[in-house]
Protein backbone atom coordinates (compact mmCIF):
# COMPACT_ATOMS: atom_id res chain seq x y z
CA UNK A 1 0.00 0.00 0.00
CA UNK A 2 1.73 3.70 -1.39
CA UNK A 3 0.06 7.00 0.55
CA UNK A 4 -0.47 9.89 -1.43
CA UNK A 5 -2.12 13.75 -0.95
CA UNK A 6 -5.59 13.97 -2.76
CA UNK A 7 -5.34 17.04 -5.19
CA UNK A 8 -8.31 18.20 -3.81
CA UNK A 9 -8.44 18.49 -0.25
CA UNK A 10 -4.86 17.42 0.91
CA UNK A 11 -5.76 14.19 2.70
CA UNK A 12 -4.27 11.32 3.20
CA UNK A 13 -5.10 8.63 -0.12
CA UNK A 14 -4.46 4.85 0.41
CA UNK A 15 -3.32 3.47 -3.05
CA UNK A 16 -3.24 -0.51 -3.19
CA UNK A 17 -0.13 -1.92 -4.50
CA UNK A 18 -1.63 -3.95 -7.28
CA UNK A 19 -3.55 -0.51 -8.31
CA UNK A 20 -3.28 0.21 -12.33
CA UNK A 21 -2.61 3.52 -14.02
CA UNK A 22 -5.80 4.31 -15.17
CA UNK A 23 -7.64 3.03 -11.75
CA UNK A 24 -10.30 5.24 -9.87
CA UNK A 25 -9.87 5.79 -6.73
CA UNK A 26 -11.72 7.89 -3.83
CA UNK A 27 -10.45 10.23 -1.71
CA UNK A 28 -11.41 8.89 2.16
CA UNK A 29 -11.41 12.58 3.39
CA UNK A 30 -13.40 14.64 0.25
CA UNK A 31 -14.78 11.39 -1.34
CA UNK A 32 -13.59 13.04 -4.95
CA UNK A 33 -12.69 10.26 -7.00
CA UNK A 34 -9.21 10.07 -8.21
CA UNK A 35 -7.27 9.17 -10.93
CA UNK A 36 -3.88 7.01 -10.65
CA UNK A 37 -1.89 9.15 -13.32
CA UNK A 38 1.76 7.00 -12.34
CA UNK A 39 2.92 4.52 -10.67
CA UNK A 40 6.40 5.56 -10.35
CA UNK A 41 6.45 7.40 -8.55
CA UNK A 42 2.74 7.04 -7.49
CA UNK A 43 0.65 10.23 -8.31
CA UNK A 44 -3.05 10.78 -9.00
CA UNK A 45 -5.15 13.85 -10.56
CA UNK A 46 -8.71 14.46 -10.37
CA UNK A 47 -10.78 12.00 -12.52
CA UNK A 48 -12.65 13.32 -15.45
CA UNK A 49 -16.17 13.73 -15.13
CA UNK A 50 -18.06 10.89 -17.39
CA UNK A 51 -21.21 12.72 -18.28
CA UNK A 52 -24.46 11.12 -19.68
CA UNK A 53 -25.73 11.79 -22.84
CA UNK A 54 -29.00 10.42 -22.57
CA UNK A 55 -29.35 9.19 -26.03
CA UNK A 56 -28.71 12.45 -27.77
Amino acid sequence: MVRCECVECGGDVQVPGDAMQGEILTCPDCGVELEVTSLNPVQVELAPMVMEDWGE
